[in-house]
């Protein structure tokens, strides 16, 4: 687009050019009405000049949208926390060796035998563990199942324990089972011995 300069200088060199004309011409006595027709037709023409300049709109800058964006909604999935088969179950029945309150001296070797039961919907399946869960482990290792045990069956479990020294009293130790991820379930077993001349207590039912 052309600058407004570059459209007024021509208008002005021409009214120059014009006024010049009748000034340079002193031979001849120029008329009031001519030199008025001149004046007027200048005015006229620069006029004009100047409304089609103010016709021609400014370019206005262009103005860039930039495009909305719009973020996916993040649903968060909570994390269950692993947990046993709930098929899995066991009841105890009784204590087969060493019942609660059996007077035992330190360092002395014995066997700890409880009769369980599998009551829940699924058998126990090999490689399931008997572990101890609690109290004082009186140096017993874990025992591993060799065989599956149906539901409804009945079935002794065994432990080889020693009596803790330099300890008196009740000592007590709980014992699980657990199945191949290391999820306990069903009763916990428990061993309750005195050590020393401790009054044997009375058990609960």
């Amino acid at each position: 687009m052309r600058n407004k300069t570059d459209l007024l200088l021509p208008a002005l060199t021409l009214a120059i050019l014009l006024l010049s004309c009748g000034t340079n011409n002193s031979g001849q006595s120029d008329s009031p009405d001519a030199n008025a027709l001149r004046t007027e037709a200048v005015s006229t023409f620069a006029s004009s000049l100047t409304e089609t300049l103010a016709a021609v709109p400014a370019a206005s800058p262009t103005r860039t949208v930039r495009p909305s964006i719009t973020f996916p909604a993040i649903t968060l999935t909570p994390v269950t926390p692993p947990t046993s088969n709930p098929c899995y179950n066991l009841l105890w029945i009784k204590d087969v060796t060493i019942p609660d309150g059996t007077q035992m001296k330190a360092g002395e070797i014995f066997t700890k035998t409880w009769l369980v039961q599998n009551i829940g919907g699924c058998a126990w399946r090999a490689g399931f563990t008997f572990n101890n869960v609690g109290g004082n482990p009186m140096r017993g290792n874990p025992v591993t199942l060799q065989e599956a045990i149906q539901t409804g069956s009945k079935r002794e479990i065994s432990v080889q324990l020693v009596v803790p020294g330099g300890e008196s009293g009740l000592i007590q130790s709980s014992w699980r089972m657990a199945d191949l991820e290391g999820n306990y379930f069903g009763d916990t077993l428990s061993i309750n011995i005195m050590v020393g001349d401790a009054a044997t207590p009375t058990r609960s039912p």
